[in-house]
């Protein structure tokens, strides 16, 4: 595997929420905004992406994720698990426009555990 195909991005949970720390050749942080959820109930995100490239999109539900996996994949671009509480997600070039996708995932919070489906609505310009 060539080094700088790797995106690498460590989830490390604390205590006033999680932390995401990344290298250098990991796919800058998605410019997003989120609407808050505790675990077991869904969520919903818009997030803003550069035509042809990629961003990390992290779960950011308080607690830890204990398992993920894609609902729905998106119709305009590529979404790939990099562990179990983070996405990358990769425009097809040239595409504008809108594109959605779903990521399920279940874990546990300080106020609650369960699974959560949260739906990426993405604007590609």
């Amino acid at each position: 595997m060539r080094l700088s195909s790797l995106a690498i991005v460590a989830f490390i949970v604390g205590a006033s929420g999680p932390t995401y720390v990344s290298n250098a050749l990991a796919a800058p942080e998605c410019s997003r905004s989120m609407e808050l959820a505790d675990w077991g109930e869904n969520a919903t995100s818009d997030i803003s992406v550069t035509s042809g490239d990629s961003c990390v999109f992290p779960i950011t539900l308080r607690g830890a994720a204990s398992s993920s996996e894609i609902s729905q994949k998106p119709a305009h671009g590529k979404l790939k698990k990099i562990n179990v509480a983070t996405y990358e997600y990769k425009t097809k070039a040239r595409y504008k426009g809108n594109d959605t996708f779903a990521i399920r995932a279940t874990g546990k919070g300080p106020k609650a555990s369960g699974t959560s489906v949260i739906t990426v609505h993405a604007t590609i310009k």
